[in-house]
Formats: structure tokens, C-alpha cells, sequence
């Protein structure tokens, strides 16, 4: 069942998850690629579209909206001076190191998007970014297969059971981060 999901939907799954922060599809779609459900390439090229147009959909917000929801979310503004701070100093290592900074993925593009970020130069180095973030994590995903098919010769029982409980625990953690959020 979970296979002809992964087969049917995957890719979908995959740009759609790479929009917000979608480490745990990428992982998963990175195992799944060395299953054989899905294309190494087409998964790494899906992640870094996704992730690419939601990050510079989220610089966008930032520009058109950033100091009202930034005055809205207290959370967001803490960062916005850290970030400021970081921008000024190392502007273009900023935008690429910032999808890998936990909790600055969603909020870090509005954040450089309401400091007046340039969107061509924003764009430029998100690509670069998105490209590097995709290939590290579906290749992550693809190793955890490898290590897991070596460590047991036959994977192919328990392969959907490891995909949903990499979608599961990831969920986990990403609902427990959201409410941690809310709480402070």
C-alpha cells in the first residue's frame, strides 16, 4: 500500500513538502529512490524547485508584508535583529546557509524580505541553496536505505514500516517545534 503511494504520489509529495520545510519528505523520497520507487534526479530537482519557490515566495511576503506580520508574530521579530546582523555582515552566505538553520527556514526569506532583500540576488543564491539542501538530504535518505539494507538482508519486508515511520517521526517533530513555538 505505502509503495503504490509512494509510486503514485511521491514526486508530488516531494515538491509540494519542499515548499515549507520538508527535510522529512526529502529524507523519505531519498530512500525511496534507493528502493527503486523513485528517480534519484527527479527527486533531487523537484526538492530544489519546491524549495526554491517557496523560499522566494516567502522573500516576496516579506517585501509586500514583512513589518506587519512581523509585529504580529513577537517570535519572528526576536529574529529579525539576529538575522539583520548576520545580513549585514555576510549578506550572500546568509541566504544559502539559511535553509540549513532550524527555525529560520519559513521565517528567515520574510525576515530578508522585510530588511529590503533584492529579489534577483535573493534568487540567484536561493537556487544555489535549494540545490545543495536537496542533494544533502535525499542523499541522506538514500544512505539511510544503503546502511539499512546492509545492516539486514531483506529489507523489503520492513520498508514500508521504516517509510511511515520516517514521515511519522518527522511530523512529530515538526507539530512538537510548532507548539513549542506558540507556547513562547
Amino acid at each position: 500500500m505505502v509503495e503504490s503511494l509512494v509510486v503514485s504520489y511521491g514526486y508530488v509529495a516531494v515538491f509540494l513538502g519542499a515548499l515549507l520545510e520538508g527535510e522529512t519528505f526529502l529524507i523519505a523520497a531519498g530512500f525511496a529512490a534507493h528502493r527503486g520507487l523513485l528517480d534519484f534526479r527527479l527527486v533531487v530537482a523537484l526538492a530544489a524547485a519546491g524549495a526554491t519557490l517557496g523560499d522566494q515566495l516567502a522573500l516576496l511576503v516579506g517585501r509586500w508584508w514583512g513589518q506587519r506580520l512581523l509585529a504580529r508574530f513577537p517570535g519572528i521579530l526576536r529574529r529579525q535583529s539576529r538575522l539583520r546582523a548576520l545580513q549585514d555582515r555576510y549578506a550572500s552566505l546568509v541566504v544559502v546557509i539559511l535553509r540549513f538553520m532550524y527555525g529560520f527556514r519559513l521565517a528567515g526569506p520574510i525576515v530578508l524580505g522585510a530588511n529590503g532583500l533584492d529579489p534577483v540576488r535573493f534568487f540567484l543564491l536561493n537556487c544555489v541553496s535549494a540545490w545543495l539542501w536537496a542533494i544533502v538530504f535525499a542523499t541522506l535518505g538514500y544512505l539511510f536505505g544503503a546502511t539499512l539494507e546492509a545492516l539486514m538482508s531483506d529489507v523489503k519486508q520492513i520498508e514500508e514500516t521504516v517509510l511511515l515511520a520516517i514521515l511519522l517521526v518527522g511530523s512529530l517533530f515538526w507539530c512538537l517545534h510548532r507548539v513549542a513555538r506558540r507556547c513562547s
